[in-house]
């Protein structure tokens, strides 16, 4: 496998950038699908906003300049790219972005992609319940296990005011799952 500064000379190459992309894609397109999907919570449009992603680091990866690690700055294009498409969603159907929410909710009850107990879709309701920033902190910190050092550069937030979302997104999903399962 090619190390991430190598990938990044190859794809700032003209003559290798079309098969170092593929590597990229290759390597990074799993990680940033669930990135996304736990932010957008369906999966086609998961499917388009990672779509998007690569768009954007295709055109943009000549701007990359090495200041953070090349998967940091890709998190970072995610990560916008879910809360843009989320927003957008939003004011295209005229509704609020809790409104979006709860649609997306509703549609994973029903999402032949999701697999899980009723206690899964709980906890997936109840981190759709929580504001775009906290959500995207908690799923990053919790299905990505990132630390909070490198949310930060990802972020560019403070490690305090992150993992001060994150306790409070955690507290909110606990309370959720015991207003909204009887069987616990």
């Amino acid at each position: 496998m090619v190390e991430e500064q190598e990938l990044v000379a190859a794809l700032q190459n003209e003559a290798e950038k079309e098969s170092a992309f593929r590597e990229l894609v290759a390597r990074y397109k799993e990680r940033l699908y669930w990135q996304i999907r736990n932010m957008v919570l369906d999966h086609d449009d998961a499917d388009d906003v990672l779509q998007n992603t690569f768009i954007k680091i295709f055109r943009n990866i000549n701007s990359f300049k090495g200041e953070s690690k090349l998967h940091t700055w890709m998190y970072r294009i995610a990560a916008n790219e879910s809360i843009t498409f989320l927003n957008k969603k939003a004011k295209r159907n005229n509704v609020s972005i809790d409104n979006v929410k709860n649609n997306a909710v509703r549609k994973l009850e029903t999402d032949v992609y999701f697999e899980g107990d009723q206690l899964q879709l709980q906890f997936q309701k109840a981190i759709a319940t929580l504001p775009e920033r906290q959500r995207l902190i908690f799923t990053m910190k919790y299905f990505e296990d990132h630390t909070f050092e490198e949310l930060s550069e990802i972020l560019e937030t403070s490690v305090g005011g992150l993992k001060s979302s994150y306790h409070i997104a955690v507290k909110k999903i606990t309370e959720f799952i015991k207003n909204h399962d009887e069987t616990l």
